[in-house]
Protein backbone atom coordinates (compact mmCIF):
# COMPACT_ATOMS: atom_id res chain seq x y z
CA UNK A 1 0.00 0.00 0.00
CA UNK A 2 1.47 3.00 -0.67
CA UNK A 3 2.01 5.51 1.84
CA UNK A 4 2.35 9.58 2.01
CA UNK A 5 5.90 10.66 0.62
CA UNK A 6 7.70 13.70 2.49
CA UNK A 7 8.78 17.07 0.60
CA UNK A 8 7.54 20.40 0.36
CA UNK A 9 4.02 19.72 -0.84
CA UNK A 10 1.51 17.17 -2.00
CA UNK A 11 1.53 16.37 -5.57
CA UNK A 12 -1.58 18.26 -7.24
CA UNK A 13 -2.78 17.60 -10.59
CA UNK A 14 -4.55 21.19 -10.81
CA UNK A 15 -3.82 23.88 -8.81
CA UNK A 16 -7.31 25.35 -7.34
CA UNK A 17 -7.64 29.30 -6.80
CA UNK A 18 -8.42 30.93 -3.39
CA UNK A 19 -10.69 32.67 -5.54
CA UNK A 20 -12.57 29.56 -6.62
CA UNK A 21 -12.50 28.67 -3.15
CA UNK A 22 -14.16 32.02 -1.98
CA UNK A 23 -17.39 31.17 -4.47
CA UNK A 24 -17.49 27.69 -3.08
CA UNK A 25 -17.98 29.36 0.43
CA UNK A 26 -20.84 31.74 -0.98
CA UNK A 27 -22.19 29.45 -3.30
CA UNK A 28 -22.51 26.10 -1.33
CA UNK A 29 -22.55 27.50 2.31
CA UNK A 30 -23.80 31.43 2.16
CA UNK A 31 -20.69 32.56 3.40
CA UNK A 32 -19.80 36.05 2.03
CA UNK A 33 -16.81 36.40 3.43
CA UNK A 34 -13.95 33.98 5.54
CA UNK A 35 -13.59 34.20 9.09
CA UNK A 36 -10.01 34.91 10.91
CA UNK A 37 -8.32 31.63 9.93
CA UNK A 38 -10.63 30.41 7.52
CA UNK A 39 -9.04 31.54 4.27
CA UNK A 40 -5.19 30.77 5.03
CA UNK A 41 -5.98 27.84 5.77
CA UNK A 42 -8.13 26.40 2.69
CA UNK A 43 -5.36 28.27 0.78
CA UNK A 44 -2.54 26.40 2.27
CA UNK A 45 -4.90 22.97 1.58
CA UNK A 46 -5.43 23.66 -2.06
CA UNK A 47 -1.62 24.79 -2.42
CA UNK A 48 -0.64 21.11 -1.34
CA UNK A 49 0.42 21.54 2.05
CA UNK A 50 -0.89 19.72 5.51
CA UNK A 51 -2.54 22.37 8.05
CA UNK A 52 -3.05 22.20 11.87
CA UNK A 53 -6.17 24.89 12.05
CA UNK A 54 -6.64 26.21 16.13
CA UNK A 55 -9.85 28.31 16.30
CA UNK A 56 -11.78 29.32 19.13
CA UNK A 57 -15.64 26.84 19.46
CA UNK A 58 -17.43 28.74 17.05
CA UNK A 59 -14.47 30.10 14.85
CA UNK A 60 -15.86 27.76 11.67
CA UNK A 61 -13.23 25.47 11.44
CA UNK A 62 -15.70 22.40 9.72
CA UNK A 63 -16.30 25.22 6.72
CA UNK A 64 -12.19 24.92 6.14
CA UNK A 65 -12.50 21.34 5.36
CA UNK A 66 -15.86 21.21 3.81
CA UNK A 67 -14.90 23.87 1.44
CA UNK A 68 -11.54 22.50 0.65
CA UNK A 69 -13.31 19.19 -0.08
CA UNK A 70 -15.34 20.75 -2.78
CA UNK A 71 -12.33 22.36 -4.53
CA UNK A 72 -10.23 19.58 -4.94
CA UNK A 73 -11.50 16.59 -6.54
CA UNK A 74 -11.54 13.11 -5.11
CA UNK A 75 -13.63 12.30 -1.40
CA UNK A 76 -12.77 13.36 2.05
CA UNK A 77 -12.13 11.33 5.25
CA UNK A 78 -13.36 12.68 8.53
CA UNK A 79 -11.75 11.37 11.81
CA UNK A 80 -14.16 12.36 14.63
CA UNK A 81 -14.02 10.93 18.08
CA UNK A 82 -17.84 10.93 18.71
CA UNK A 83 -20.98 9.47 16.97
CA UNK A 84 -23.19 12.43 17.89
CA UNK A 85 -20.45 14.62 16.47
CA UNK A 86 -20.28 12.38 13.01
CA UNK A 87 -24.38 12.57 13.02
CA UNK A 88 -24.55 16.33 13.28
CA UNK A 89 -21.97 17.02 10.60
CA UNK A 90 -23.78 14.70 8.69
CA UNK A 91 -27.39 16.40 9.14
CA UNK A 92 -25.58 20.06 8.25
CA UNK A 93 -24.43 19.04 5.38
CA UNK A 94 -27.64 17.16 4.01
CA UNK A 95 -29.21 20.41 4.78
CA UNK A 96 -26.74 22.62 2.77
CA UNK A 97 -27.12 19.92 0.54
CA UNK A 98 -23.44 20.87 -0.41
CA UNK A 99 -22.17 17.01 -0.58
CA UNK A 100 -22.79 13.45 0.14
CA UNK A 101 -22.05 11.99 3.47
CA UNK A 102 -22.35 8.53 5.02
CA UNK A 103 -20.72 6.78 8.00
CA UNK A 104 -19.16 3.70 9.05
CA UNK A 105 -19.35 3.49 12.64
CA UNK A 106 -20.81 0.60 15.23
CA UNK A 107 -24.22 2.01 14.43
CA UNK A 108 -24.74 0.52 11.12
CA UNK A 109 -25.65 -2.46 10.20
CA UNK A 110 -23.06 -5.26 8.08
CA UNK A 111 -25.46 -4.14 5.03
CA UNK A 112 -25.55 -0.66 5.61
CA UNK A 113 -21.68 -0.80 5.98
CA UNK A 114 -21.53 -2.60 2.47
CA UNK A 115 -23.61 0.15 1.04
CA UNK A 116 -21.50 3.04 1.87
CA UNK A 117 -18.75 1.16 0.54
CA UNK A 118 -20.30 0.68 -2.36
CA UNK A 119 -21.00 4.03 -2.60
CA UNK A 120 -17.83 5.22 -1.94
CA UNK A 121 -16.09 3.22 -4.92
CA UNK A 122 -18.93 4.41 -7.15
CA UNK A 123 -17.79 7.89 -6.48
CA UNK A 124 -21.17 8.87 -4.79
CA UNK A 125 -19.70 10.14 -1.73
CA UNK A 126 -18.06 13.25 -0.77
CA UNK A 127 -17.53 12.67 2.72
CA UNK A 128 -17.06 9.62 4.91
CA UNK A 129 -16.72 10.02 8.72
CA UNK A 130 -15.39 7.19 11.22
CA UNK A 131 -13.76 7.45 14.44
CA UNK A 132 -10.14 6.59 14.94
CA UNK A 133 -11.05 2.88 16.36
CA UNK A 134 -12.80 2.68 12.53
CA UNK A 135 -9.63 3.66 10.68
CA UNK A 136 -7.57 1.43 12.67
CA UNK A 137 -9.39 -1.77 11.19
CA UNK A 138 -7.27 -2.89 8.68
CA UNK A 139 -10.24 -4.05 6.19
CA UNK A 140 -11.98 -0.48 6.87
CA UNK A 141 -8.61 1.23 5.96
CA UNK A 142 -8.00 -0.49 3.17
CA UNK A 143 -11.04 -0.19 1.73
CA UNK A 144 -10.44 3.59 2.03
CA UNK A 145 -6.92 3.21 0.19
CA UNK A 146 -9.27 1.90 -2.58
CA UNK A 147 -11.23 4.89 -2.95
CA UNK A 148 -7.89 7.40 -3.14
CA UNK A 149 -9.22 10.24 -0.76
CA UNK A 150 -7.62 13.42 -1.43
CA UNK A 151 -8.05 15.09 2.16
CA UNK A 152 -8.34 13.79 5.54
CA UNK A 153 -9.70 16.16 7.95
CA UNK A 154 -8.83 15.47 11.55
CA UNK A 155 -11.63 16.63 13.89
CA UNK A 156 -10.68 17.62 18.02
CA UNK A 157 -7.32 17.10 16.85
CA UNK A 158 -5.73 17.95 20.68
CA UNK A 159 -6.54 14.38 21.32
CA UNK A 160 -3.49 13.01 19.69
CA UNK A 161 -1.21 14.72 22.23
CA UNK A 162 -0.65 13.02 25.60
CA UNK A 163 0.16 16.47 26.87
CA UNK A 164 -3.52 17.79 25.24
CA UNK A 165 -6.26 18.24 28.21
CA UNK A 166 -8.33 15.36 26.63
CA UNK A 167 -5.57 12.91 25.15
CA UNK A 168 -7.63 9.75 23.54
CA UNK A 169 -5.37 7.00 23.01
CA UNK A 170 -7.12 5.76 19.94
CA UNK A 171 -5.39 8.65 18.50
CA UNK A 172 -1.83 7.78 19.08
CA UNK A 173 -1.63 5.76 15.57
CA UNK A 174 -3.42 8.18 13.67
CA UNK A 175 -0.18 9.77 11.82
CA UNK A 176 0.40 6.15 10.95
CA UNK A 177 -2.58 4.75 9.99
CA UNK A 178 -3.34 8.00 7.51
CA UNK A 179 -0.36 7.24 5.87
CA UNK A 180 -1.58 4.05 4.38
CA UNK A 181 -4.59 5.93 2.73
CA UNK A 182 -1.79 7.32 0.30
CA UNK A 183 -1.23 10.95 -1.01
CA UNK A 184 -4.21 12.70 0.97
CA UNK A 185 -4.18 16.12 2.45
CA UNK A 186 -4.20 16.04 6.15
CA UNK A 187 -6.68 18.91 7.80
CA UNK A 188 -6.24 18.74 11.59
CA UNK A 189 -8.36 20.56 13.50
CA UNK A 190 -8.96 21.74 17.37
CA UNK A 191 -10.25 24.78 19.45
CA UNK A 192 -7.63 24.95 22.00
CA UNK A 193 -4.03 24.05 21.85
CA UNK A 194 -0.91 25.38 23.47
CA UNK A 195 2.13 25.54 21.95
CA UNK A 196 3.97 22.49 23.14
CA UNK A 197 0.46 20.66 22.00
CA UNK A 198 0.20 21.87 18.52
CA UNK A 199 4.16 20.99 18.23
CA UNK A 200 3.31 17.59 19.40
CA UNK A 201 0.17 17.12 16.82
CA UNK A 202 2.30 18.02 13.79
CA UNK A 203 5.12 15.51 14.85
CA UNK A 204 2.44 12.50 15.77
CA UNK A 205 0.30 13.17 13.10
CA UNK A 206 3.18 13.37 10.19
CA UNK A 207 2.04 16.25 8.60
CA UNK A 208 4.28 17.23 5.60
CA UNK A 209 5.26 20.71 5.02
CA UNK A 210 2.45 22.37 7.63
CA UNK A 211 0.69 25.38 8.12
CA UNK A 212 0.15 25.99 11.39
CA UNK A 213 -2.53 28.85 11.52
CA UNK A 214 -4.07 30.04 14.79
CA UNK A 215 -7.03 31.89 14.88
CA UNK A 216 -6.94 33.94 17.93
CA UNK A 217 -8.04 32.89 20.91
CA UNK A 218 -9.82 36.19 21.97
CA UNK A 219 -13.35 36.35 22.29
CA UNK A 220 -14.82 39.50 22.08
CA UNK A 221 -18.18 38.62 23.03
CA UNK A 222 -17.23 36.70 26.19
CA UNK A 223 -17.32 38.67 29.51
CA UNK A 224 -15.19 36.46 31.96
CA UNK A 225 -16.03 36.54 35.61
CA UNK A 226 -15.05 34.91 39.06
CA UNK A 227 -16.60 34.98 42.12
CA UNK A 228 -14.19 33.95 45.33
CA UNK A 229 -15.72 32.29 48.15
CA UNK A 230 -14.42 31.23 51.99
CA UNK A 231 -16.44 28.62 52.75
CA UNK A 232 -18.43 26.36 50.62
CA UNK A 233 -22.19 26.74 51.80
CA UNK A 234 -22.05 29.94 50.62
CA UNK A 235 -20.00 29.01 47.15
CA UNK A 236 -23.15 26.04 46.91
CA UNK A 237 -25.92 28.84 47.50
CA UNK A 238 -24.57 31.38 44.92
CA UNK A 239 -23.93 28.77 42.10
CA UNK A 240 -27.77 27.75 42.11
CA UNK A 241 -28.63 31.84 42.82
CA UNK A 242 -26.54 32.79 39.95
CA UNK A 243 -27.41 29.90 37.43
CA UNK A 244 -31.13 30.27 38.71
CA UNK A 245 -30.89 34.52 37.64
CA UNK A 246 -29.01 34.22 34.52
CA UNK A 247 -30.63 34.62 31.16
CA UNK A 248 -30.68 31.15 29.81
CA UNK A 249 -30.29 29.20 28.26
CA UNK A 250 -26.87 27.80 29.95
CA UNK A 251 -24.42 25.17 31.54
CA UNK A 252 -23.11 24.64 34.71
CA UNK A 253 -20.04 22.50 34.71
CA UNK A 254 -19.13 20.41 37.63
CA UNK A 255 -16.21 18.16 38.87
CA UNK A 256 -17.70 15.34 39.93
CA UNK A 257 -21.05 13.25 39.36
CA UNK A 258 -22.20 13.80 42.76
CA UNK A 259 -21.86 17.50 42.58
CA UNK A 260 -24.12 17.70 39.21
CA UNK A 261 -26.69 15.72 40.37
CA UNK A 262 -27.00 18.10 43.99
CA UNK A 263 -26.98 20.96 41.78
CA UNK A 264 -29.53 19.92 39.40
CA UNK A 265 -31.69 19.07 42.08
CA UNK A 266 -31.13 22.69 43.88
CA UNK A 267 -31.86 24.39 40.53
CA UNK A 268 -34.82 22.55 40.02
CA UNK A 269 -36.40 23.30 43.44
CA UNK A 270 -36.13 27.33 42.09
CA UNK A 271 -38.49 26.20 39.40
CA UNK A 272 -35.50 26.02 36.61
CA UNK A 273 -36.18 23.67 33.78
CA UNK A 274 -33.02 21.67 34.32
CA UNK A 275 -30.89 18.21 33.51
CA UNK A 276 -28.03 16.55 34.75
CA UNK A 277 -25.68 14.66 32.23
CA UNK A 278 -22.55 12.91 33.21
CA UNK A 279 -21.03 9.62 32.32
CA UNK A 280 -23.15 8.10 35.24
CA UNK A 281 -26.13 8.13 33.55
CA UNK A 282 -27.38 5.73 30.99
CA UNK A 283 -26.85 6.43 27.16
CA UNK A 284 -30.18 6.84 26.67
CA UNK A 285 -30.96 9.75 29.21
CA UNK A 286 -27.59 11.28 27.90
CA UNK A 287 -29.11 11.54 24.37
CA UNK A 288 -32.93 12.72 25.56
CA UNK A 289 -30.61 15.65 27.47
CA UNK A 290 -28.90 16.84 24.61
CA UNK A 291 -32.09 16.68 22.52
CA UNK A 292 -33.99 18.15 24.77
CA UNK A 293 -30.95 21.28 25.56
CA UNK A 294 -30.21 21.56 21.79
CA UNK A 295 -34.55 22.18 20.81
CA UNK A 296 -34.93 24.43 23.69
CA UNK A 297 -36.98 21.91 26.35
CA UNK A 298 -34.40 22.45 28.83
CA UNK A 299 -32.67 26.43 30.34
CA UNK A 300 -29.95 24.99 32.13
CA UNK A 301 -27.81 21.29 31.80
CA UNK A 302 -25.78 20.87 35.33
CA UNK A 303 -22.65 18.64 33.62
CA UNK A 304 -19.21 17.40 34.07
CA UNK A 305 -16.67 17.36 31.10
CA UNK A 306 -18.99 14.77 29.85
CA UNK A 307 -21.16 17.07 28.36
CA UNK A 308 -18.69 18.62 25.88
CA UNK A 309 -17.59 17.63 22.36
CA UNK A 310 -20.16 18.11 19.95
CA UNK A 311 -22.64 20.47 21.83
CA UNK A 312 -23.63 22.44 18.85
CA UNK A 313 -25.94 25.63 20.18
CA UNK A 314 -25.43 28.89 19.02
CA UNK A 315 -27.33 30.52 21.73
CA UNK A 316 -25.64 29.74 25.14
CA UNK A 317 -25.70 32.84 27.27
CA UNK A 318 -23.97 31.50 30.03
CA UNK A 319 -21.31 29.17 31.17
CA UNK A 320 -21.02 28.21 34.71
CA UNK A 321 -18.07 26.41 36.74
CA UNK A 322 -19.68 25.56 39.93
CA UNK A 323 -15.99 24.17 40.60
CA UNK A 324 -12.52 25.03 38.96
CA UNK A 325 -11.58 22.82 36.29
CA UNK A 326 -8.26 21.22 35.79
CA UNK A 327 -6.40 23.37 33.35
CA UNK A 328 -7.16 26.94 31.46
CA UNK A 329 -7.20 24.34 28.17
CA UNK A 330 -10.56 22.42 30.01
CA UNK A 331 -12.15 25.83 31.39
CA UNK A 332 -11.21 27.44 27.80
CA UNK A 333 -12.68 25.41 25.93
CA UNK A 334 -15.85 24.80 28.06
CA UNK A 335 -16.44 28.56 28.20
CA UNK A 336 -15.92 28.65 24.24
CA UNK A 337 -19.69 26.98 24.27
CA UNK A 338 -21.31 30.12 25.18
CA UNK A 339 -21.95 32.90 22.82
CA UNK A 340 -21.71 31.30 19.51
CA UNK A 341 -24.22 33.46 18.27
CA UNK A 342 -21.26 36.50 18.41
CA UNK A 343 -24.19 37.64 20.88
CA UNK A 344 -23.14 38.78 24.90
CA UNK A 345 -22.64 35.82 27.04
CA UNK A 346 -21.05 35.18 30.27
CA UNK A 347 -17.99 32.87 31.74
CA UNK A 348 -18.15 32.57 35.21
CA UNK A 349 -16.23 30.86 37.47
CA UNK A 350 -17.22 29.95 41.59
CA UNK A 351 -13.89 29.84 43.28
CA UNK A 352 -12.87 28.36 45.84
CA UNK A 353 -9.05 27.76 46.55
CA UNK A 354 -9.97 24.69 48.13
CA UNK A 355 -11.44 23.22 45.13
CA UNK A 356 -7.92 22.95 43.61
CA UNK A 357 -7.52 20.09 45.26
CA UNK A 358 -9.53 18.02 43.31
CA UNK A 359 -7.38 19.15 40.76
CA UNK A 360 -4.11 17.49 42.27
CA UNK A 361 -6.30 14.73 43.37
CA UNK A 362 -7.04 13.71 39.62
CA UNK A 363 -3.99 14.24 38.24
CA UNK A 364 -2.25 10.66 36.74
CA UNK A 365 -0.30 8.43 39.70
CA UNK A 366 2.81 6.97 38.60
CA UNK A 367 2.76 3.37 38.51
CA UNK A 368 5.16 0.79 40.21
CA UNK A 369 8.03 -0.47 37.92
CA UNK A 370 7.04 -3.94 38.41
CA UNK A 371 3.45 -3.38 36.89
CA UNK A 372 5.46 -2.03 34.05
CA UNK A 373 7.86 -4.68 33.56
CA UNK A 374 4.50 -6.77 33.27
CA UNK A 375 2.58 -5.20 31.34
CA UNK A 376 5.88 -4.57 28.86
CA UNK A 377 6.41 -8.26 29.18
CA UNK A 378 2.54 -8.49 27.78
CA UNK A 379 3.15 -6.37 25.00
CA UNK A 380 6.12 -7.89 23.58
CA UNK A 381 4.60 -11.37 23.85
CA UNK A 382 1.45 -9.84 21.30
CA UNK A 383 -1.38 -9.15 23.88
CA UNK A 384 -2.77 -5.74 22.81
CA UNK A 385 -6.15 -6.02 23.57
CA UNK A 386 -7.34 -4.95 27.42
CA UNK A 387 -8.54 -8.52 28.36
CA UNK A 388 -5.67 -10.28 27.41
CA UNK A 389 -3.15 -7.65 29.14
CA UNK A 390 -5.28 -8.00 32.23
CA UNK A 391 -5.07 -11.62 32.07
CA UNK A 392 -1.68 -12.11 31.46
CA UNK A 393 -0.47 -9.19 34.14
CA UNK A 394 -3.20 -9.62 36.76
CA UNK A 395 -3.82 -6.34 37.01
CA UNK A 396 -6.56 -4.10 37.46
CA UNK A 397 -8.55 -2.72 33.66
CA UNK A 398 -7.48 1.05 35.00
CA UNK A 399 -4.64 0.03 35.94
CA UNK A 400 -3.14 -1.72 33.21
CA UNK A 401 -5.19 0.67 30.24
CA UNK A 402 -3.21 3.56 32.21
CA UNK A 403 0.35 1.40 31.63
CA UNK A 404 -0.27 0.38 28.09
CA UNK A 405 -1.49 4.05 26.81
CA UNK A 406 2.00 5.25 28.41
CA UNK A 407 4.03 2.31 26.19
CA UNK A 408 1.93 3.06 23.62
CA UNK A 409 3.09 7.26 24.22
CA UNK A 410 7.16 6.98 24.18
CA UNK A 411 6.93 3.98 21.56
CA UNK A 412 4.71 5.77 18.54
CA UNK A 413 6.99 6.83 16.79
CA UNK A 414 9.70 4.01 17.32
CA UNK A 415 8.10 1.00 18.11
CA UNK A 416 11.10 -0.56 18.04
CA UNK A 417 11.63 0.91 21.93
CA UNK A 418 9.49 -2.10 23.24
CA UNK A 419 11.71 -4.32 22.84
CA UNK A 420 14.33 -2.46 24.40
CA UNK A 421 14.38 -2.55 28.64
CA UNK A 422 15.00 0.70 28.72
CA UNK A 423 11.43 1.19 27.75
CA UNK A 424 10.03 0.70 31.24
CA UNK A 425 12.52 3.47 32.33
CA UNK A 426 11.09 5.83 29.52
CA UNK A 427 7.70 5.08 31.03
CA UNK A 428 8.23 6.05 34.33
CA UNK A 429 9.84 8.98 33.37
CA UNK A 430 6.87 9.93 30.98
CA UNK A 431 4.74 9.15 33.52
CA UNK A 432 6.51 12.25 36.33
CA UNK A 433 6.26 14.49 33.22
CA UNK A 434 2.56 13.99 32.91
CA UNK A 435 1.88 14.86 36.89
CA UNK A 436 4.49 17.56 37.26
CA UNK A 437 2.41 18.60 33.46
CA UNK A 438 -0.99 18.24 34.94
CA UNK A 439 -0.32 19.98 38.31
CA UNK A 440 1.70 23.15 36.29
CA UNK A 441 -2.01 23.59 34.80
CA UNK A 442 -4.24 23.19 38.29
CA UNK A 443 -1.15 25.76 39.60
CA UNK A 444 -2.62 28.09 36.37
CA UNK A 445 -6.01 28.06 37.36
CA UNK A 446 -4.91 29.02 40.66
CA UNK A 447 -3.34 32.07 38.73
CA UNK A 448 -5.97 32.74 36.44
CA UNK A 449 -8.34 33.19 39.53
CA UNK A 450 -6.70 34.94 42.12
CA UNK A 451 -5.20 37.37 39.57
CA UNK A 452 -5.90 41.18 39.19
CA UNK A 453 -4.61 40.99 35.34
CA UNK A 454 -6.99 41.25 32.39
CA UNK A 455 -8.54 37.58 32.17
CA UNK A 456 -8.86 37.65 28.37
CA UNK A 457 -5.72 38.21 28.53
CA UNK A 458 -4.31 35.99 30.90
CA UNK A 459 -6.13 33.10 28.81
CA UNK A 460 -4.45 34.25 25.61
CA UNK A 461 -1.28 34.82 27.34
CA UNK A 462 -1.34 30.74 28.26
CA UNK A 463 -2.31 29.62 24.60
CA UNK A 464 1.17 31.69 23.67
CA UNK A 465 -0.61 34.92 22.10
CA UNK A 466 -0.66 38.71 23.32
CA UNK A 467 -3.11 40.69 23.09
CA UNK A 468 -1.93 44.52 23.36
CA UNK A 469 -5.37 45.86 24.63
CA UNK A 470 -7.26 45.53 27.68
CA UNK A 471 -10.85 43.36 26.88
CA UNK A 472 -12.40 46.22 28.87
CA UNK A 473 -15.17 43.68 29.29
CA UNK A 474 -13.96 41.27 32.43
CA UNK A 475 -14.56 41.63 35.81
CA UNK A 476 -10.96 43.34 36.47
CA UNK A 477 -11.27 45.43 33.47
CA UNK A 478 -14.62 46.40 35.00
CA UNK A 479 -13.16 47.37 38.27
CA UNK A 480 -9.97 48.94 37.36
CA UNK A 481 -7.82 46.44 38.80
CA UNK A 482 -6.64 45.48 35.44
CA UNK A 483 -5.49 48.62 34.45
CA UNK A 484 -3.84 48.75 37.62
CA UNK A 485 -1.83 45.48 37.40
CA UNK A 486 -0.94 45.89 33.35
CA UNK A 487 3.15 46.19 33.35
CA UNK A 488 5.29 46.66 30.35
CA UNK A 489 5.67 43.81 27.95
CA UNK A 490 9.29 44.64 27.38
CA UNK A 491 10.49 45.01 31.02
CA UNK A 492 11.98 41.88 30.66
CA UNK A 493 15.24 42.44 28.36
CA UNK A 494 16.11 39.39 26.41
CA UNK A 495 13.47 37.23 27.61
CA UNK A 496 11.05 37.27 24.78
CA UNK A 497 8.09 36.30 23.60
CA UNK A 498 8.32 33.13 21.74
CA UNK A 499 11.93 32.62 22.78
CA UNK A 500 13.51 29.76 23.64
CA UNK A 501 15.23 29.55 27.11
CA UNK A 502 16.95 26.31 29.26
CA UNK A 503 16.75 26.96 33.13
CA UNK A 504 19.28 25.29 35.23
CA UNK A 505 16.24 23.12 37.09
CA UNK A 506 13.33 23.16 34.50
CA UNK A 507 15.08 22.41 31.27
CA UNK A 508 14.06 23.74 28.14
CA UNK A 509 10.92 25.68 27.51
CA UNK A 510 9.06 28.49 25.54
CA UNK A 511 8.42 31.99 26.80
CA UNK A 512 4.75 32.68 26.66
CA UNK A 513 3.85 35.83 28.47
CA UNK A 514 6.69 38.19 29.82
CA UNK A 515 5.11 41.31 32.16
CA UNK A 516 6.04 43.44 34.95
CA UNK A 517 8.53 40.64 36.91
CA UNK A 518 7.30 37.96 35.97
CA UNK A 519 7.66 35.58 32.89
CA UNK A 520 5.47 32.79 32.05
CA UNK A 521 7.12 29.74 30.28
CA UNK A 522 6.06 26.21 28.80
CA UNK A 523 8.60 23.65 29.92
CA UNK A 524 9.20 20.60 27.71
CA UNK A 525 8.89 18.53 30.76
CA UNK A 526 7.87 19.75 34.11
CA UNK A 527 5.03 22.29 32.44
CA UNK A 528 3.91 25.97 33.00
CA UNK A 529 6.33 28.05 35.44
CA UNK A 530 5.49 31.69 36.56
CA UNK A 531 9.00 33.20 37.56
CA UNK A 532 10.33 36.26 38.57
CA UNK A 533 12.28 38.19 35.80
CA UNK A 534 14.53 40.34 38.25
CA UNK A 535 15.41 36.71 40.15
CA UNK A 536 15.62 34.81 36.85
CA UNK A 537 18.08 37.15 35.23
CA UNK A 538 19.99 38.65 38.51
CA UNK A 539 20.86 34.92 38.97
CA UNK A 540 21.29 33.60 35.53
CA UNK A 541 18.81 31.24 35.99
CA UNK A 542 18.48 30.89 32.16
CA UNK A 543 19.81 30.62 28.63
CA UNK A 544 18.60 31.67 25.84
CA UNK A 545 18.80 29.13 22.84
Amino acid sequence: MTGRSAGTGIAMTDTVSIETARKIARREFGHSRFMPGQEESVAALLDGHDVLLVSPTGGGKSLVYQVAALAIDGCTVVVSPLLSLQRDQILHLEEDGVGSAARLSSEETDQQRAEVLSRLHDGELEFVFLSPEQLANEGVRAELAAAAPSLVAIDEAHCVSSWGHDFRPDYLRLGELVEQLGEARICALTATAAPQVREDIVRRLRLRSPRQVVAGFERDNLALRVQRYADAETQRRQVVKAAAEAAGPGIVYCRTRTAADEYTDLLGDQGVRVASYHAGKPLRHRKEVHHDFLAGEIDVVVATSAFGMGIDKPDVRFVHHAQVPESPDTYYQEVGRAGRDGEPAEALLHYRSEDLALGRFFSPGIPRRSDVEAVARARRAGQRTLPDIRKATGLSGRRAQRISNLLDDVTATSPERLADDSVVDAVLERAEDHRSFERSRVDMMRSYAESGRCRTQFLVGYFGEHLDALCGRCDNCESGAAEQSAGAVDAAGPLDVDSRISHVEFGAGTVLEVEDDRVTVLFDEVGYRTLSTSVVLERNLVETE
